[in-house]
């Protein structure tokens, strides 16, 4: 098979097949299952029906076929297959490989699972030589195999698409360079600041995502064919050859550790509920910004949705299923590790419960940060509203720091300007409004220059240092963006 047929479309999803998975229960196996040569029956079709996880790990076919051929082509080298056994098996997957991706491949009630599947169509196209394709291999190193071939290429499909939502903050920073804003801690404002700065406060996290992302791709990329059951295999497979045909960096350095360890399955929800944390904080600035209450921004109708009641609702559901998914990812993982944190040996059927939560979890990131990236880039900001919005107190600071340039120590020039915040309450006239005998009138120290230092745009510019929110740290920041959205994570 060519690198091009062996590797499947980003996210490594084959197609449906046109013959879905048998119903569960339809029948008890009796025949062409992987286990059965010691039994005297065959499962209760209900065991059955508990047991397949065919409906579940179909979408490994693909990766599943790959690492067949590779195990093709190692037992062949080591004398197990002939030249032409070894070529006729090649042929028959990569017809198999065809029908998937075609959508005509015909399971059977006996498949218990993809590789089960596999198997017996290979059976079935080359006949007596598919009865060696198992040797020397378990289904316990060819699952975590495939599993991990999987996992690989969705890593890759999902970085280009976290990517995609940075370039969307970067373009909408660019955009709203000249918008100035409240900021907020505790959900109160507290100083202004460019809008510009809001969008990249929300990039970052997304480029340790993918930093983070890249590490999880370089320890998942270790190859655990070879190792058997549970303590490798007696055919003298060269497994370093392996995992170069399989663009695997390394091989596992124990069989027991290769079949049981779920590292990279829990690790890749860890990173998925961190970035949900992320987009979920992202999501609620957007809604609360959204909302009649704030109309900092306007989402595009076509990002928004609309009440079967009330005519006038105009919901931002992307963002809030963003927040809701955030809270599904977290579950996945926990579920996975309570899975995984007492298992007594090497491989245990709890492990078949791997594999949907990963599936579940980036289906949901495949359908969700396009429409995110799409929101972000087309919803209107309302420069005015937020600009309006500020409340003068958020200069209180900037007016501390004038009267720290006066010579008074700063804990006291706080004290000095809560008595000004708590008197512009009182008398219901904001401090931008009061006049220079008004300030002096609590402190002598202020002076003719005071409302130098109550103009919200010179409070954005005094922030000049690298990282602030000062017109031009901004655009420098900007530019780091674009240079890490340039460069490998």
């Amino acid at each position: 098979m060519s690198e091009e047929q062996q590797r499947p479309a980003a996210g490594g999803q084959p197609p449906t097949s046109n013959h879905q998975p048998p119903a569960a229960g339809r029948q008890s196996p009796t025949s062409h299952t992987l286990w059965g040569g010691r039994f005297q029956s065959g499962p209760d079709p209900r065991f059955w029906a508990l047991n397949a996880s065919l409906a579940v790990d179909q979408r490994l076919a693909l990766h599943d076929v790959r690492g067949t051929a590779a195990w093709v082509r190692a037992i062949a080298d080591a004398g197990v297959l002939t030249p032409a056994e070894r070529d006729a098996l090649l042929r028959g997957l990569d017809a198999i490989a065809d029908e998937f991706r075609r959508g005509a491949f015909a399971f059977a009630p006996t498949d218990e699972d993809i590789h089960t599947a596999i198997e017996r169509r290979l059976k079935e196209l080359v006949g007596e030589p598919a009865l060696k394709v198992h040797t020397g291999r378990s289904r316990n190193d060819q699952v975590v195999t495939a599993f991990r071939l999987w996992l690989r290429d969705a890593v890759d499909d999902l970085d280009a698409l976290v990517r995609d939502v940075q370039a969307a903050l970067v373009a909408r920073a660019e955009a709203d360079l000249e918008v100035l804003a409240p900021g907020y801690t505790h959900l109160q404002q507290a100083q202004p600041i460019l809008l510009s700065h809001w969008w990249l406060a929300h990039f970052w996290p997304l480029q340790r995502d993918r930093q983070r992302l890249a590490q999880l791709r370089a320890r998942l990329n270790v190859l655990p064919l070879g190792s058997g059951a549970l303590a490798g295999t007696t055919v003298p497979v060269d497994r370093q050859a392996l995992a170069h045909a399989l663009g695997f960096d390394a091989i596992s350095p124990n069989s027991w550790d290769a079949v049981s360890s779920r590292d990279f399955a829990a690790e890749f929800l860890f990173w998925a509920a961190l970035l949900g944390v992320h987009l979920s904080r992202l999501a609620e600035g957007l809604i609360l910004f959204a909302s009649r209450e704030f109309g900092f921004v306007t989402l595009h109708d076509a990002f928004s949705s609309g009440s079967s009641l009330m005519p006038q609702k105009k919901n931002p559901d992307g963002f809030e299923l963003a927040r809701g998914k955030s809270g599904a990812w977290v579950g996945a993982l926990t579920g996975l590790l309570t899975t995984l944190k007492a298992l007594p040996s090497a491989y245990d059927k709890d492990l078949q419960e791997d594999k949907a939560p990963v599936f579940r979890v980036y289906d949901d990131l495949r359908a969700l940060l396009p429409v995110l990236a799409a929101s972000l880039r087309t919803l209107r900001v309302h420069a005015d509203r937020a600009a309006a919005a500020l409340d003068p107190a958020t200069l209180a600071t900037d007016l501390a720091d004038y009267l720290v340039a006066k010579g008074i120590p700063f804990r006291e020039a706080h004290h000095i300007v809560g008595q000004v915040v708590q008197q512009a309450l009182a008398r219901g006239v904001p401090i931008t409004r009061w006049t220079v005998d008004d300030f002096r009138a609590v402190h002598p120290a202020f002076d003719a220059d005071v409302h130098q230092a109550l103009d919200p745009w010179a409070a954005v510019a005094r922030r000049d240092v690298p990282g602030g929110t000062a017109p031009q740290r901004v655009r420098e920041q900007l530019e780091q963006a674009r240079q890490a959205l340039q460069a490998r994570p």
